[in-house]
């Protein structure tokens, strides 16, 4: 069976990373993005340089709509998804609570946890044998905000994620009989675009010396856990944590 992976938030950072080490371990790739065209070619056209079937599907993951059509496009083009990796994700500035707006919150807790809910849903549409599928493997990138909270930046970013662990132990659980794991990767502080999000593309650097390691991770590093969850190295594992944070 073809080894077919949907990546969320595949343009750039962590996602763009995971896009290119799957596509050495011969995954055909679906590159799902927001809005930055350019970025989302650029990554496809390196993906396929490596020899790899991809295509980029614009799609915003908290619209179920969306979600529908870029896993019909899956289906069409690349065959029924056995990978997903949902990797989207916002961040607003950095606030404390009684400055931030509902629309803010909404936007946050819609893109972060809906999101990765929808895709989840449509996925197992496809890998459970339930529906005729054979199995597969998803990975949520959450956060360490989602342990240490966040004060005084971005609570409502911290609570996503939390939320996002609550629904990978449970769907963990949900599906192990059914041959899906699910796991999660928790980043720490990476040196990835994603920053500028909250006003402060400076920040890894910045905070370095809070970071038992002293240095900020890469977003191959992370790509590199991702990939191993989905592995078959990991094959005993589900509803498992990866926190990769450089020991904080």
């Amino acid at each position: 069976m073809d080894k077919v992976i949907v990546i969320t938030g595949g343009s750039r950072g962590i996602g763009a990373a995971t896009a290119l080490l799957a596509a050495r371990q011969g995954y055909k790739i679906c590159i799902n993005y927001l809005a930055d065209d350019a970025a989302a070619h650029e990554v496809l056209e390196q993906v396929r340089a490596l020899g790899a079937q991809a295509i980029s599907v614009r799609a915003d993951v908290s619209n179920e709509d969306e979600v529908i059509s870029l896993f019909l496009r899956v289906d069409q083009e690349l065959g029924p998804v056995t990978a997903l990796v949902n990797n989207a994700g916002t961040v607003g500035h950095k606030s404390r609570l009684e400055e931030m707006s509902e629309f803010r919150v909404l936007h946050t807790l819609k893109t972060n946890v809906l999101g990765p809910i929808l895709c989840a849903k449509h996925a197992v549409l496809r890998m459970s044998p339930r529906y005729g599928g054979q199995g597969g493997n998803i990975v949520n990138v959450s956060s360490v905000a989602a342990r240490l909270g966040s004060p005084g930046e971005y609570v409502d970013y911290a609570a996503s994620k939390g939320a996002l662990d609550a629904f990978t132990i449970g769907l963990s659980k949900e599906l192990a009989g059914e041959g899906i794991r699910v796991n999660a990767v928790r980043p720490g502080y990476i040196f990835t675009d994603f920053h500028a999000l909250s006003g402060d593309p400076g920040r890894v650097s910045k905070l370095e010396s809070m970071i038992p390691m002293g240095r900020g991770g890469r977003p191959e590093e992370v790509a590199e856990a991702i990939v191993w969850l989905l592995s078959d190295k990991a094959s005993y594992a589900t509803g498992t944590f990866v926190d990769m944070a450089g020991g904080r």
